[in-house]
């Protein structure tokens, strides 16, 4: 067994995994960016270590660094999680060369199934169906309008090397198309760090159904059970439950057997999720996510396996504990994702900020994954992700009321968050009878009516703090280090500290802007990716004036009035805090 793990990640899943090697006796090695220092993934492990930098090119996508890392650690596995190089081919080919463990498949897998195209090739070999789509990198708009004059439109665009809806967008026209594409390579650029993209038909009421499968090196292949993700806003999902509601027990095990039939057409090993479309008691192959699902805790309470244990054995050159036959699942089990967004009229907009308060649920059959506490930050430049709180109940209606009761609890202040927007859904029949699909949240939840009040004021309680470089002793060894100090203790008249490399200011909560003014303000603390007007420039009340990129996400900033843009204050690559203005129309 490992004895030292590096987690290659951050958030509420970078504490999951630490809490299981803990567990297993293993050591934990965290690694952070400069916003994360004091991160709590940081605090839980044994060891951390910084990879400098703020965003996440500059820090957790840093392959030297982190290999630099490994050396200087000395473990003997790395964990990557989620997202970030999760699915990198690249980062785990330089992993395994330098003689460590990468706890997930093998490089040829993910080379194979992490590109979005080569996976659709892969499972029609196998014999699974997948939608309608290309299996070629899309060249040019062109391309996406002949498939949508083909195929009927709408058509989606997704990322060839992600997931969890980033890089995706829906393309309705042929008029959008450029736009589309444009946005959802740059999209899939920052977030995958891999800008190609392929189209597929988009389905008119789809629910989205996935399953779980394990596979170790000895050519054993199991599914653990599926999961209904269909609750989902911008193609990314707010809740999972497991099994899937009103779902044939013909079309589960048919299912299951498709997504073993994929996993082996890979040669894969380790923890996978093969996701379908099912409509009209009918599967399509979606894709195959070459690493641990944020949804897998629903498959944990329901078979009462720790998926992240067995992730770690199995890399280690153990076997799968069990066969197909021995594996039994009981009652119904629900997840739901808290995330950092206002979801006000439905328009779930990021909402950075740091958390003041964070009272947390409790209760039998009642589970609470975050990675936050009171006076975290949860910062523009990363996913929203602050918690996922999963329920397990004897049946369906039983934790849906368990998941509203545990809802009820959750206290989070200082930032907006998807609670309010879960707690309708929940209460919604369409959700309670599983008439819902891909598409429902947006367009029959009802969300467009969804009244969020407007944030209290609320400025850090913490003093702002400059970097600084400092003499000190150690065992009689003189070092110089860096340390995070309160401004106000740094007053030296002997002058033994250097000038500031940087300051952290505090959070600041800004008030929401009115309607229909001539000034076109942010709603959000973010980056400006692209300016759309110009100055003299006529436009139309609901036209995008810039595209403002925050927590991984593009938003539209639009005008509120007819006019004339009369200033344009911002330019790409510019920070913007929330209520900055951007642009004026006369």
């Amino acid at each position: 067994m490992f004895k030292k793990l590096l987690v290659a990640n951050r958030g509420e899943i970078a504490v999951r995994i630490i809490r299981t090697a803990r567990e297993m006796g293993i050591k934990t090695v965290a690694i952070y960016s400069e916003l994360d220092r004091d991160a709590l993934h940081v605090r839980l492990a044994d060891e951390a270590y910084a990879l400098g930098g703020q965003t996440v090119t500059e820090s957790y996508l840093d392959t030297p660094t982190i290999l630099d890392i490994i050396s200087k650690a000395k473990v003997d596995a790395l964990h990557p999680g989620y997202g970030f190089f999760s699915e990198n081919t690249d980062f785990a080919r330089s992993v395994t060369s330098s003689g460590v463990a990468f706890i997930g498949p093998p490089p040829e897998a993910i080379e194979i199934m992490g590109d979005k195209i080569s996976s659709r090739i892969a499972a029609k070999k196998a014999g699974v169906e997948g939608v309608p789509g290309t299996i070629e990198v899309i060249q040019d708009p062109s391309e996406v309008i002949a498939f949508g004059n083909q195929h009927g439109w709408p058509v989606a665009i997704k990322a060839a090397y992600g997931g969890g809806g980033r890089g995706m967008r829906v393309v309705y026209n042929p008029e959008s198309a450029a736009e589309a594409l444009e946005s959802a390579q740059r999209e899939a650029e920052k977030s995958f760090g891999r800008s190609e993209s392929y189209i597929e038909r988009y389905l008119t009421w789809p629910r989205h159904v996935e399953m779980q499968i394990f596979a170790d090196t000895y050519g054993n292949t199991v599914w653990l059970g599926e999961r209904d993700c269909s609750s989902q806003r911008r193609h990314q999902k707010l809740i999972e439950e497991s099994p899937a509601p009103e779902f044939p027990d013909d079309v589960r095990q048919a299912m299951g057997a498709a997504a073993v039939k994929v996993a082996k057409a890979c040669g894969y090993v380790n923890a996978g999720t093969v996701e379908f479309l099912y409509q009209d008691n009918e599967f399509y192959f979606l894709e195959m996510n070459t690493r641990l699902q944020v949804e897998h805790p629903v498959t944990e309470l329901t078979t009462g396996l720790d998926l992240v244990e067995l992730q770690i054995r199995i890399a280690a050159g153990e076997a799968l504990p069990f066969a197909q036959d021995d594996i039994r699942r009981s009652g119904h089990a629900m997840e739901v994702r808290i995330n950092a967004e206002n979801p006000d009229k439905g328009k779930f907009l990021p909402s950075p900020g740091t958390i003041s308060k964070f009272l947390k649920p409790d209760g039998f059959g009642v589970r609470l994954d975050a990675g936050y506490e009171s006076g975290d930050t949860v910062s523009q430049f990363y996913d929203n992700l602050i918690a996922k709180l999963i329920v397990w109940a004897p049946d369906r209606a039983k934790a849906i009321a368990r998941m509203r009761r545990a809802l009820d609890e959750t206290v989070i202040e200082g930032v907006h968050t998807t609670i309010p927007a879960l707690q309708t859904i929940l209460a919604h029949n369409d959700f309670a009878e599983a008439r819902h699909s891909t598409k429902w949240v947006e367009e029959k939840a009802g969300l467009e009516n969804l009244s969020v009040p407007p944030l209290a004021p609320n400025e850090s309680s913490g003093e702002e703090t400059v970097l600084r470089e400092v003499d000190a002793e150690i065992n009689g060894k003189r070092y110089k280090v860096k340390l995070w100090l309160p401004e106000k203790d740094l007053d030296d008249p002997a002058g033994r500290t250097t000038a500031s490399n940087g300051k952290r200011p505090r959070a600041k909560i800004h008030s929401q802007i009115g309607g229909g003014s001539g000034t076109i303000a942010v709603p959000m603390q973010g980056t400006i990716v692209k300016v759309l007007v110009e100055v003299g420039q006529s436009i139309e009340a609901g036209q995008t004036v810039c595209i403002l990129e925050a927590m991984k996400m593009e938003n539209a900033i639009n005008a509120e009035k007819t006019g004339t843009v009369k200033e344009i204050r911002v330019k790409p690559g510019d920070s913007v805090g929330s209520g900055d203005i951007v642009a004026v129309i006369g």
